[in-house]
């Protein structure tokens, strides 16, 4: 596909499109601590985020989350949701509405008729909440049980794809900490897009699965940034801005946007600094079997928005 129409959203409506329903770090913004106990000067990040509605304002970031608005080859739409955070309350009030979505069709990690997950967040869900596990119900009980779900265990596995909704994921796992593995996903039967979220570092295994010079180039790499000045160590969760700028540069995708930003990033600032990156990056592409090829191409890379609809054909 074009990568301009990743770029500019030009897809016509009926097509499949991802809803970055929020972009923001498991605290979200602004962050509550500096409004209670504002710094001096107070936090330029979090005040911009109070500046403006939310709607309009970038810097106002809830909990990540993407929606997968996946059109099938007959014209219907399967809704897949990536991430449930604390703040999923306020994403449906303010997106759902707004890009007109109607229901939500799977879910990782955890509303309505299939639930994707790894076996042992399946196993802590059913410790905590067994009612939304098991299905034995007495006679009369249908009316007033709790929502029923359909759950299907995934592995962390590249060669354990799954399908969900008519859409098939491949497993990513990265390192989120240096005692957790975490799952990207892999997505794309036209347009290939990579979603890594949560991630303190790409496992070789991974990043050979969705780089240029590994499987083919990414339509669209979709990449934890949560820190601007970060130093990476490591007991971090989470990649700095300049981590996650030497992966793209490593991977080579036809375009990145970067989420999970926490207030050290302010949205228009930080993407004039990205647009002249972008202009003078060169992305490292290993041949196997050869040498290390210098390509002499920029990669648009972009913190992403809440709210934001990129239309793209999956």
């Amino acid at each position: 596909m074009d990568p301009e129409q990743v770029t500019r959203g030009t897809v016509a409506s009926s097509s499949s499109s991802l809803i970055f329903l929020d972009t923001g770090c498991s605290g979200a913004l602004p962050d509550a601590r500096c409004l209670i106990q504002p710094s001096t000067p107070p936090c330029a990040v979090c005040s911009m985020a109070l500046s403006l509605p939310p709607d309009l304002n970038p810097n106002y970031r809830c909990n990540t989350s993407l929606l997968v608005d996946y059109r099938h080859d007959d014209g219907t739409h399967k809704y897949i949701l990536i991430d449930v955070g604390k703040t999923f309350r306020e994403q449906v009030i303010r997106w759902f509405v707004r890009h007109k979505v109607p229901s939500i069709d799977s879910v990782r990690p955890w509303c309505n008729s299939i639930d994707v997950m790894s076996p042992a967040n399946f196993y802590s869900v059913a410790s905590r909440f067994p009612n939304l596990v098991e299905q034995n119900l007495n006679e009369g009980d249908e009316v007033s049980r709790a929502a029923q779900l359909s759950w299907t265990i995934i592995e962390a596995d590249i060669v354990k794809p799954f399908v969900s909704s008519g859409l098939e994921f491949v497993p990513l796992p990265v390192m989120h900490g240096e005692d957790y593995v975490c799952l990207g996903f892999l997505f794309g039967r036209r347009a290939k897009v990579a979603y890594l979220s949560d991630v303190s570092r790409i496992l070789p295994r991974t990043e050979h699965e969705i780089s240029k010079s590994g499987a083919g180039q990414l339509d669209l790499l979709i990449l934890d940034t949560n820190e601007l000045h970060g130093v990476g160590n490591a007991r971090s969760c989470h990649l700095t801005l300049s981590q996650s700028l030497d992966a793209v540069k490593r991977i080579c995708p036809k375009k990145a946007l970067l989420i999970g930003m926490n207030h050290e990033l302010e949205h228009d600032r930080e993407n004039q600094m990205l647009a002249e990156w972008s202009l003078r990056c060169t992305p490292i592409c290993v041949i196997p079997h050869m040498n290390v090829y210098l390509l002499r191409e920029g990669i648009p890379v972009q913190l992403a928005h809440d709210g934001q609809r990129i239309f793209i054909d999956l």
